[in-house]
């Protein structure tokens, strides 16, 4: 039944399919909006600079004193496809029984924090503080333990190797490296430092995708997807790169009402 009133929902409330992130650059702008090309042209004001709202300037301040070179950035978005009535983000997360459905990983450059990650327009650099932006629910942060700290200097380095030849999304979600997902580019970009996070899951062994048969028959139709296929996720203590025995927790935001509503519902 909750899935029916889910999909009704989907169907009745439109979205244009942009995040918050998206709208900061003019709407005459063709290509990757946080790429190499619109980075240098805000940087000579051919794009508008960034007005730092007060929410902004709290983040900048709290990302400056807490995270360091090579973290890793979890949040919940709302990327959406099929025409943005989907919230592929949402669901994402809730099939997989996490609380986060995108990763990024932190680079500190001239002492500013910014997060290196990918989306459909491809590979990004972003202000930390314009990253959190697209943050709608769970935000955390993991980071590799004190002994294992050598391996953020290759990782940072792939991710600006990668950022500079616009390596692409995938859409298909393959294993291959000819094109990444987010989840993907922060495992890759560790595993070419020499050192693997966590190990692939197959769609159908997600943990909650019985919860949900309708929108994952429909997301399989409309896709080139299969139960078979092995992905990368952002996970939870029991798989995924939030599971990683390698990292430690610096930060992770308390359970949000609708959190604690799913939560009861399962021990009702």
């Amino acid at each position: 039944m909750w899935t029916f009133v889910w999909l009704v929902s989907v169907v009745l409330n439109g979205h244009d399919g942009k995040e918050p992130t998206d709208r900061l650059i003019p709407e005459t702008w063709q290509g990757n909006p946080w790429g190499p090309e619109a980075n240098q042209a805000r940087a000579i004001g051919a794009i508008p600079p960034i007005k730092l709202t007060p929410l902004m300037r709290q983040w900048d301040a709290w990302g400056k004193s807490v995270l360091r070179d090579g973290d890793i950035l979890f949040r919940r978005g709302d990327a959406r496809v099929l025409m943005g009535r989907f919230p592929f983000s949402k669901f994402l997360a809730a099939a997989s029984n996490s609380r986060f459905s995108h990763t990024g990983i932190v680079s500190f450059e001239e002492g500013e924090p910014f997060v290196y990650d990918i989306t459909k327009a491809g590979v990004r650099r972003q202000p930390f503080y314009v990253w959190n932006l697209d943050n709608f629910g769970p935000f955390g942060v993991k980071r590799m333990r004190a002994e294992d700290q050598r391996y953020t200097v290759k990782a940072l380095q792939v991710c600006r190797d990668w950022y500079a030849q616009q390596v692409p999304f995938d859409f298909d979600l393959n294993v291959d490296d000819r094109a990444f997902y987010c989840i993907e580019m922060t495992e890759k970009a560790y595993r070419a430092s020499g050192i693997a996070l966590s190990e692939p899951v197959r769609l159908g062994d997600m943990e909650n995708l019985t919860r949900y048969p309708i929108c994952v028959f429909l997301f399989l139709k409309l896709s080139k997807l299969n139960l078979e296929q092995p992905v990368f996720f952002p996970g939870n203590e029991n798989h995924g790169i939030w599971s990683c025995p390698r990292l430690v927790t610096v930060y992770e935001s308390k359970p949000t009402p609708d959190e604690y509503k799913g939560w009861l519902s399962r021990y009702r």
